[in-house]
């Protein structure tokens, strides 16, 4: 029997076990004794993680224009503001935000959106694999890890659940959520149905949904516990999910990211208790054909920034209750390389947004890019570590304050990027 986590791939639940007679995963099934799952629930705080991966260049994302070197370091990538249409939007007199990102600078001028620059890993691997693992398991040194940071978030919780408090928006379940404290992965809310195929001890039954197979299948299989698993799953109505219209003027993009952002504010908005969620990003390693205005880098912020903004706006009355953090494995070469592109480097950005964030601003220690000032003379250094950031988004909005817990290994400092 189950008794940590579901994984959910496209729609179906497998269930790993060492014998399904026992029943479906224990903790829907707990949760919905306990907490009457066929009922609404109150508003919960909600921090949304996004996973850029592939390395986003901050240094485009967000531009330090003003340093002189930037332009010498990136002769056919950098970017200015100016009148122009295409241009950056100058955000401080020295940083400028892509034009790609248009959509961020609403929230930025409203003092909803800080930036961290400068953020990232003290460990210096350029590995795509090795930067994510540290990252989502929250200890840059310690491959050995088993639990990811936002498996952690929520065994310091403090308070019941709902089999839906942490939920990934993926085909499988993040580096993040691994761990003792239940987390579902799932690609795909409308095909979210319960299906078992050729599972030991079941006589290669197969079954279309949940309720087909609770109908099908004798009570020595799914008796109480499954009926109790039915009555958790209740909470998402197919009809509901299917039938979902945005706020008023939202439109999602019709990309991967664009998909799950829409799925996590239907269940923001069905109050079905989630409390972590998370998506990802892909695209962003862009060794070849960068580009400025157009290109791989271009199209990807638009896509980014475009469904984030059609997810906050979607959430409507239902944004005091949410932050919203990015992040990405490392950053990319302060020098562009020899076919228009840049490589892996050390540093780059991330967003944060919410109504309580104390944002119009660029939070950075960042000394410039002179050679002298680089990392190994190549890269932008980290001047901020990203635990300081991701603790200090977890302690004000969720009231996690174990960071000795969140993040073993780590005595520094979280970074205060919310109002009280």
């Amino acid at each position: 029997m189950v008794n940590r986590r579901a994984f959910m791939k496209s729609g179906a639940l497998a269930l790993f076990a060492t014998g399904i007679a026992g029943g479906l995963p224990s903790f829907i099934a707990q949760a919905a004794d306990s907490r009457k799952l066929w009922t609404p629930y109150k508003k919960n705080k909600t921090m949304v993680c996004i996973f850029q991966r592939g390395a986003m260049d901050g240094l485009m994302a967000v531009s330090p224009y003003a340093d002189a070197n930037l332009k010498t370091l990136r002769p056919g990538l950098f970017m200015s503001p100016s009148e122009k249409e295409g241009s950056l939007f100058d955000l401080d007199g020295k940083f400028g935000l892509h034009p790609s990102l248009a959509a961020f600078q609403p929230f930025y001028k409203e003092n909803r959106m800080a930036i961290v620059h400068g953020v990232g890993s003290p460990n210096n691997t350029r590995s795509h694999f090795d930067a994510q693992d540290y990252m989502e398991a929250g200890t840059p040194f310690n491959k050995g890890t088993s639990s990811g940071w936002l498996n952690r978030v929520a065994g310091l919780m403090g308070h019941d659940a709902t089999p839906f408090r942490s939920v990934s928006l993926t085909n499988a379940l993040p580096r993040s959520m691994y761990g003792d404290n239940e987390s579902l992965a799932i690609s795909n809310l409308q095909d979210f149905a319960i299906q078992m195929r050729n599972t030991p001890g079941i006589n290669n039954l197969t079954a279309k949904s949940f309720e087909e197979l609770y109908d099908q299948t004798s009570s020595s299989l799914l008796n109480k516990t499954g009926k109790e698993s039915f009555d958790a799953m209740k909470m998402l109505n197919v009809n509901n999910i299917k039938n979902y219209q945005p706020a008023k003027d939202v439109v999602y993009p019709t990309s991967a990211l664009g998909n799950s952002l829409k799925q996590i504010a239907i269940l923001i908005k069905m109050e079905v208790g989630l409390e972590i969620a998370f998506a990802e990003s892909g695209g962003w390693d862009t060794h070849v054909n960068q580009g400025t205005t157009n290109g791989a880098l271009a199209r990807n912020l638009k896509d980014f920034s475009d469904s984030i903004a059609a997810f906050w706006k979607d959430l409507a009355s239902y944004q005091d209750d949410v932050t919203l953090m990015t992040m990405t494995e490392f950053g990319r070469t302060a020098h562009q390389n020899g076919t228009g592109g840049t490589d892996h480097g050390r540093a780059s950005c991330l967003f944060v947004l919410g109504n309580d964030v104390k944002g119009g601003a660029v939070y950075q220690n960042i000394k410039s890019l002179a050679k002298e000032d680089l990392e190994d003379g190549r890269d932008l250094p980290v001047t901020t570590d990203f635990r300081s950031v991701f603790s200090g988004v977890a302690n004000n909005h969720l009231k996690i304050n174990e960071n000795k817990i969140l993040f073993p290994e780590w005595n520094g400092t979280a970074l205060n990027l919310m109002r009280s």
